[in-house]
């Protein structure tokens, strides 16, 4: 029985260690072909639609950027969204009670999923144009 106990002691704390406490590296999204060059309005309208859809709020910052602020719970996430009539990329800037480390680009791991879904919307908008 105490072998039992130990050894499933020590699988927690491998597992616990090797899974970074649901951590990870910070997923930005490198500049994305909008594959057919569309009319900068239409990129525009595919971003917004897509991060409100998702709940985030989309801010123009500039005629060639925004700002896109996820608020989850006690969570909050933000990034620069650049954009152009042939491309788009995505920018973690900052974040609150995320786990976020400078030093070591690590984040909590949900932030990662809202960026993959997030630009997984604006293409799904993209093609719909």
């Amino acid at each position: 029985m105490k072998r039992i106990i130990v050894t499933s002691l020590f699988i927690f704390t491998l597992l616990f260690t090797i899974t970074g406490c649901g951590v990870a590296q910070i997923k930005n999204v490198p500049t994305q072909p909008t594959l057919v060059e569309k009319p900068k309005k239409d990129v525009y309208k595919a971003i917004y639609r897509a991060g409100t859809s998702l709940g985030w709020k989309i801010t123009k910052i500039d005629k060639n950027t925004l700002l896109g602020t996820l608020h989850l719970r006690s969570h909050t996430a933000v990034v620069t969204i650049k954009y152009s009539a042939k491309d788009y990329s995505i920018t973690y800037k900052s974040s609150i009670n995320l786990n976020y480390n400078k030093e070591q680009n690590h984040i909590h791991s949900n932030y990662n999923g809202w960026i993959s879904n997030l630009e997984k919307g604006i293409r799904i908008q993209l093609d719909t144009l």
